[in-house]
């Protein structure tokens, strides 16, 4: 007998299991719990806690991303601001909201204030034709009822009153600034939302295995068998599972190809890394009170929007301003270097070619951010905070992210895909997410998708519970006003944002 079998353990049996202990896998977790709670679960984590990854309040801008700010979810069409993406994203995160407000009212989560905090949500312009832009923007969002008491100034007054830090040593006479946005706006630890939530699960009974990494998962009959090693001592373990989600950040995608599931094939990632300046001055700190998001540089993927950003974590306040573009070819932050190069197959070297070849710009922006020194991220700074002095900042490392390369198909190259996705098998067995932002914030609305796809015969009994716990399901908010009035309320109240 080998030694790998001499250490391996008898195989468990489980209804469904999670890899990853990030936000993703708690909150499907979560809503598994209250809708079959005679399922058993159990959670896999290569690391030895928790939202260590991409879900850690450090690693990620904690915004609730409702395209409230985020100028890249407003594109410019044709001579036209397009608020199609940003209704999109803000019915999402409304289905985040109502989703954590029902969990704190069943005493699934236990304290809003240690994951999500009030901090207004702005959009910064510098010069004539950005400044015209935001007002058109601001134009078009107030038309949408799920804009309410959206605001727009270009008076250089009124912008030093409200942003101060901004304001200082500005010359206003030499170029054109404004803002608009929204006090209404939102600052989330998912760190803390990911460890309340698998605390009520342990508490469920979920078991949680920290320090095991998923090595394989193959199928077998009507079950997966999930191999997983355990970190510390190497020894190996096998568990059956009916169900499988693989929510592993940058790794998922590997171990979805590995599971043999043929929706990925062709599929590639590219990964980014980033960094933030943190100020270390607590009178600046105090002075900013607001999530200040900006214009891209050219080339720039949307995780890099520059933005000046307020946060609340673990009741500090705090200041950020990046993230800075840099680039390494580990698929998580804790990964391998080897990532990358072990990534590249037969079936997605034609995807990898064709980003090569199309994305010049994004190429460009990583080659420049990756030879900036501190005093260049500094002088980026300075077009936010003028007054910038570098003695009141540092650097810190933030997460890495894989962007999603869709396969190439002819005429077309592989494409870079900046957002979610869902993959899953015909089955419905299987599934994972890929990508990034606006990720953690709309996980819910992603996770009903994953339900609605993976579990279509239980949907219609489920639907009592599930309107239970999202009272919006199959409802569009932006055309019923009334409904989004009465749960912006009863979210308010529930989390604790009332101003």
């Amino acid at each position: 007998m080998s030694e790998a079998s001499q250490n391996t353990k008898p195989t468990d049996e489980v209804d469904v299991a999670l890899v990853g202990a990030g936000i993703m896998s708690a909150t499907l977790g979560a809503m598994i719990r209250e809708l079959e709670p005679s399922w058993s679960q159990m959670i896999f984590e290569r690391l030895d806690g928790p939202a260590l990854e991409s879900s850690s309040p450090w690693n990620n801008a904690g915004t609730g991303h409702s395209a409230l700010c985020e100028l890249n979810y407003t594109p410019e069409v044709n001579g036209k601001v397009d608020i199609t993406k940003a209704v999109t994203i803000n019915e999402k995160f409304q289905v985040s909201r109502q989703f954590w407000s029902h969990q704190l009212d069943h005493g699934v989560l236990n304290d809003p204030t240690a994951f999500i905090n009030p901090v207004a949500h702005l959009s910064f312009a510098q010069g004539d034709k950005q400044v015209d832009y935001l007002r058109r923007r601001h134009e078009a969002l107030s038309a949408s009822p799920l804009f309410p008491d959206f605001y727009y100034t270009d008076d250089a007054d009124k912008f030093a009153e409200r942003l101060p830090v901004m304001s200082k040593g500005r010359d206003f006479g030499a170029e054109k600034v404004a803002y608009s946005g929204t006090p209404d706006g939102t600052d989330v630890n998912f760190g803390a939302l990911t460890d309340q939530f698998l605390t009520a699960a342990k508490a469920s009974g979920t078991q949680i295995r920290y320090g095991h990494e998923v090595k394989n998962l193959t199928r077998e009959g009507g079950a997966w068998k999930v191999t997983v090693k355990n970190r510390h001592t190497g020894d190996t373990s096998v568990v059956k599972a009916k169900f499988v989600f693989v929510g592993a950040g940058g790794y998922a995608l590997d171990l979805l190809r590995k599971a043999g599931v043929p929706e990925v094939s062709g599929y590639a990632g590219f990964p980014v890394s980033g960094m933030w300046l943190r100020s270390t001055n607590k009178e600046l700190i105090e002075a900013h009170d607001a999530k200040v998001y900006g214009m891209a540089k050219v080339g720039a993927p949307p995780m890099s929007v520059p933005h000046l950003d307020t946060r609340v974590i673990d009741g500090e306040k705090g200041l950020l301003f990046g993230p800075y573009g840099g680039w390494s070819p580990k698929f998580l932050k804790k990964g391998s270097y080897l990532d990358l190069f072990k990534s590249i197959k037969p079936s997605n070297v034609a995807s990898y070619l064709g980003v090569a070849a199309t994305e010049f710009g994004l190429t460009k922006y990583l080659v420049q951010e990756v030879l900036k020194d501190f005093e260049g991220r500094v002088d980026d700074l300075k077009e936010y905070v003028p007054s910038a002095r570098p003695e009141d900042w540092e650097t810190i490392i933030a997460g890495q992210r894989v962007q999603v390369i869709k396969p190439a198909s002819a005429p077309r190259f592989g494409t870079l895909e900046f957002g979610t996705a869902l993959v899953n098998n015909a089955e419905g067995t299987i599934a994972g997410i890929l990508g990034a932002s606006p990720g953690a914030s709309i996980a819910p609305s992603a996770l009903l998708e994953l339900l609605e796809r993976c579990f279509g015969d239980k949907m219609i009994s489920w639907g009592p519970k599930l309107i239970e716990m999202i009272p919006s399901y199959g409802t569009k908010l932006a055309e019923d006003p009334k409904l989004f009035g009465e749960l912006w309320d009863y979210s308010q109240k529930a989390l604790k944002l009332e101003r």
